[in-house]
């Protein structure tokens, strides 16, 4: 018996590529904001904090996205990485 996988619907595709896009774009300015704040006050701990807040929230966005399977884990990975570009483009600008 073979057992055949839904396709992704291409609307939930493209919604979690703009998901990751905005969540990566959310991501990326945090850690702009904290690595200013850290390298200006040098709190080690509230430095800690912010990284281990930001990494579980991309923790949580990514198992959201992989409960929804496949497809729209990959385009939210690519919205991710999407942001990534965008934001070391910025920052290309802002030196």
């Amino acid at each position: 018996m073979t057992v055949h996988a839904p396709a992704a619907d291409p609307w939930l595709t493209l919604l979690f590529a703009a998901a990751g896009l905005a969540f990566g774009w959310g991501y990326f300015a945090t850690l702009r904001r904290s690595v200013a704040a850290c390298t200006a006050r040098g709190a080690p701990w509230r430095c800690v904090g912010s990284v281990l807040a930001r990494l579980a929230g991309a923790a949580l966005f990514f198992a959201f996205a992989v409960r929804w399977g496949a497809w729209p884990l990959l385009a939210a990975f690519l919205g991710f990485l999407g942001a990534r570009q965008i934001a070391l483009r910025a920052a290309g600008r802002a030196k």
